[in-house]
């Protein structure tokens, strides 16, 4: 493939844009980035013409892919034609908090902002204003946004900010522990708990590799936030109205969390985030309450538009049924591909989410348990290797992956997400052709 445009692109994006991105990951791929012409239902075409299948898909929020619905279409050229934006409410606010509402068995009431950043600081800001507490319990590996309460590592003895730029007395106000580690969680409690105001927690950590939850574990977490009276916060940023379909991972999972962080796919492929959870946490928002937040941008219409068109097209039309039935084969036959060719590796993820993870395990490859994406199963002959927390797969291959295998899939057609941390996703536009070509490619590249 001739790459010379994106090449190009870069060289004079390093001049005005620091890294030559917007957005520190797009940096990732060696030696530069794709630039993006345009995309068309699960592919993209590059500036230089290049066609690829595409599973990075925004990294999350295209569920049905690059081309919008007719319905979809017309929703958000309809509300671009009336105006850009109020600054005052508009009907399709109503409209879409209502259906969320509807959905997502925790959520009684909602609002609208930005960014998934923009949700998780809102709801830690909400938990501490509730409990009267400081500190916020978070698991290692997991990311919540680019935000001071959470841009925390170490653990819970000493926590320090991951970024330059963070005051250290902010970092001790956040408490990481393990994931995966119920132990920790309680021993995190009995010291700190009658100063933790929240846990805040992906249902499956989806920015590190994709981890899921071992069995009990969110159970565990919840009976701790009670019994301390702390809130549970589930960050469902990636996994909202993708793992779960409408109800959200929580109904997957079987969790009543007290306040639902949104973002992605509740906007349809615009900027968004949402706060949801409890009436009587999220009317402590002003006006009608006490914690301030507010947004120039919130609620925008074309945002709302697009959110409440994908989510009702998704009700209506077979998506979710053909999205986890695709992702349940790419897992599937990539368990066969890497115990022929790299039975060290490990394949993960759930419903649309697919990644493989180049763990350094030694003996058998994933067994029969964990052939659809490894679910912590003890019965799994490779249960001990397998990432049990995000922070797990830093210990990866993560170099090869990055410059041998991503760019190997890229001259192949192949799009996978710029790193070994962040999920690959399927949409609706997405063909059980695109699977089989996606296959093939990771047989010949590994």
């Amino acid at each position: 493939m001739n790459h010379d445009a994106s090449r190009s692109l870069y060289d004079r994006a390093l001049s005005v844009m620091p890294g030559g991105v917007n957005s520190s990951v797009r940096a990732a791929p060696q030696p530069y980035p794709v630039f993006v012409d345009h995309g068309e239902g699960g592919h993209v075409v590059d500036a230089d013409g290049n066609r690829y299948i595409d599973w990075v898909c925004g990294l999350g929020p295209l569920l049905l892919g690059h081309d919008m619905p007719e319905p979809l279409q017309a929703a958000v050229q309809s509300r671009a034609a009336e105006g850009p934006m109020y600054g005052m409410p508009s009907d399709i606010e109503v409209e879409h908090a209502e259906f969320v509402c509807r959905h997502v068995p925790s959520v009684e009431m909602i609002r609208f902002v930005n960014s998934g950043t923009e949700a998780t600081v809102s709801a830690c800001r909400l938990a501490r204003a509730v409990t009267e507490r400081n500190k916020i319990l978070v698991m290692q590996g997991g990311y919540h946004g680019a935000q001071e309460s959470t841009l925390v590592e170490g653990d819970a003895d000493d926590p320090k900010p991951s970024t330059a730029g963070i005051p250290q007395a902010f970092a001790e106000h956040t408490i990481p522990v393990p994931f995966n580690d119920p132990e920790a969680a309680r021993e995190a409690f009995e010291t700190h708990g009658e100063d933790i105001a929240a846990v805040l927690v992906e249902p499956i950590q989806a920015n590190m590799g994709i981890v899921y939850p071992v069995d009990g574990y969110h159970e565990h977490l919840r009976e701790l936030c009670d019994e301390y009276g702390s809130l549970l916060i589930f960050d469902e940023v990636i996994t909202g109205f993708r793992v779960g379909g409408l109800g959200c991972a929580q109904s997957e999972f079987g969790i009543d969390p007290d306040i639902t962080t949104f973002g992605k796919i509740i906007g349809g492929g615009f900027p968004v985030g949402a706060i949801g959870g409890k009436t009587e946490y999220i009317e402590r928002f002003t006006p009608s309450g006490d914690v301030f937040q507010a947004g120039t941008f919130s609620g925008h219409p074309v945002t709302m538009a697009a959110g409440l068109e994908t989510l009702q097209y998704c009700a209506e039309n077979g998506v979710y049924d053909h999205v986890d039935r695709l992702g349940q084969k790419l897992r599937e036959g990539l368990s066969d591909i890497v115990a022929d060719h790299a039975p060290e590796y490990t394949v993960v993820g759930s419903h649309s989410l697919f990644k493989l993870v180049f763990t350094r395990a030694e003996g058998d490859p994933q067994g029969d348990p964990c052939r659809n994406g490894c679910r912590q199963a003890p019965g799994c002959g490779r249960h001990d290797a397998c990432p049990k927390r995000g922070t797990d797969v830093t210990r990866a291959e993560t170099d090869r992956y990055a410059r041998l295998f991503r760019p190997e899939m890229r001259e192949r057609g192949i799009l996978l997400s710029q790193n070994q941390f962040e999920s690959n996703f399927v949409s609706y536009g997405h063909t059980d052709e695109d699977v089989e070509e996606t296959l093939e490619a990771y047989k010949m590249a590994l």
